[in-house]
């Protein structure tokens, strides 16, 4: 099993901010629940480790409740 990285990769990481804002720009609450949903799927299919991604979900639920 492989660990999740969650070391700060980018080397300009406001303007992947940006992206990410950039791109719920002018969609309604559910276009953009959606387009998380899909961004979401692409990036856990790309991972391709179920623990992994298992890892990355525990760790993203912290703090949210």
């Amino acid at each position: 099993m492989t660990d999740l990285i969650t070391d700060q990769r980018f080397a300009s990481p406001d303007d992947v901010y940006q992206m990410l804002i950039d791109s719920h720009r002018d969609l309604t609450a559910d276009q953009s629940a959606r387009l998380n949903a899909k961004l979401i799927l692409l990036l856990a299919n790309h991972i391709g480790d179920p623990e992994v991604l298992a890892q990355a979900l525990r760790i993203a639920r912290q703090g949210v409740a």
